[in-house]
């Protein structure tokens, strides 16, 4: 048995990973440059998904900083708190650099008897070679023939990316901010590192010293020694009519995206991956081949999930959104009240941490 990953990013190192660590045999096509991960990039993961990477895929533990507090303001209600989720002090979430998970993943994979690394040099009968291929690629002729037809809305935003360095401080909460311009979120990566996630609206570019000064007027406590370098894209959300052709199943982003506001992206994806490998190691107990019908049952069951979870996320957005046109408060006061209850509490922090 013999399984192809095409693309070389974080979500393709993860899913080999989590494969090879079921002893199947992966092929993983890429470009023969080498996959670049931007150092001012980070991604949340949530407590199951943590726990679930450790003990399916590879330890993450040394390279995540945990928070046990997710605070959420608006700028409506001045420095009133719109939201709180905490759970006695336990970890809600975690974030980890991008940089520094692809290299864990990648150095976990060097090595492995059940691991091939090749560059991507031509798809020409390629579907006849394999149980099952699993594209990941946005650009290549598998994706324009077969996966070409999305739901796409365009937030004509930009997605601001950086690292602050800072004063050392006790740094276990993240904070999210609805300002007039769009959600600002404060990520702790260490006691001395913070990641900003800024989603302006309008697609000009922000001059570097404007968005500056603009973190600064929201910035909750940090005294900042250094501002990294500003990286920024453009925010879709995207979700795929059909997921698979034949026994070429689509993976990834190419599945979904969604608005960073939630930092439930890469979340999306983690569960993904934990549906597919329980449908394998399904089939491998019963005897049965890995074959199209792998991907026929992972459609029946997460494109649905994905889409209802993609929708969520962009009606909060659009809420938050329509309300700042009106320029009126009554939604934030209406989740404000409804966020001191415990038990809408928890439901959104179960949906935050293991989805629908």
């Amino acid at each position: 048995m013999r399984i192809c990953i095409i693309g070389g990013g974080l979500t393709s190192l993860a899913l080999a990973k989590a494969l090879v660590n079921q002893n199947i045999y992966v092929d993983l096509l890429a470009d023969k440059k080498k996959h670049l991960i931007d150092k001012s990039r980070t991604i949340g993961i949530t407590k199951s998904n943590v726990e679930y990477f450790n003990n399916n895929i590879v330890s993450v533990d040394k390279i995540i900083w945990k928070l046990n507090k997710i605070e959420i303001f608006s700028e409506k209600l001045k420095k009133e708190r719109l939201l709180k989720f905490q759970n006695n002090n336990q970890e809600l979430f975690a974030i980890v650099k991008s940089f520094d998970l692809y290299n864990i993943l990648e150095k976990s994979l060097k090595g492995n008897k059940f691991f091939k690394r090749n560059n991507l040099k031509s798809l020409t009968n390629i579907q006849k070679k394999y149980d099952l291929l699993i594209n990941l690629n946005f650009s290549n002729l598998i994706a324009k023939k077969y996966f070409a037809k999305k739901i796409i809305k365009k937030y004509k935003s930009l997605a601001y990316t950086v690292i602050l360095k800072h004063e050392k401080i006790n740094n276990n909460i993240a904070s999210q901010i609805f300002t007039n311009i769009g959600p600002l979120a404060f990520l702790p990566t260490s006691d001395v590192e913070t990641s900003i996630v800024y989603s302006i609206k309008n697609n000009s570019n922000i001059r570097q010293e404007k968005l500056i000064e603009l973190i600064n007027l929201y910035n909750p406590k940090y005294k900042i020694k250094k501002i990294n370098k500003i990286s920024s894209f453009e925010l879709l959300s995207v979700n795929l009519r059909n997921y698979y052709y034949k026994n070429i199943l689509a993976f990834g982003d190419l599945l979904h995206k969604i608005h960073p506001l939630a930092g439930q992206g890469f979340n999306m994806t983690i569960r993904d991956i934990r549906f597919l490998i329980d449908l394998i190691k399904n089939k491998i107990s019963l005897g049965l081949p890995i074959d199209r019908s792998i991907c026929i049952e992972f459609e029946k069951k997460m494109r649905h999930k994905n889409f209802i979870f993609t929708t969520g996320v962009d009606l909060v957005y659009e809420l938050f959104n329509f309300e700042r046109k009106l320029n009126r408060d009554l939604l934030t006061k209406s989740i404000q009240k409804f966020g001191k209850n415990s038990s809408f509490n928890k439901i959104l922090t179960k949906i935050a941490d293991t989805g629908i």
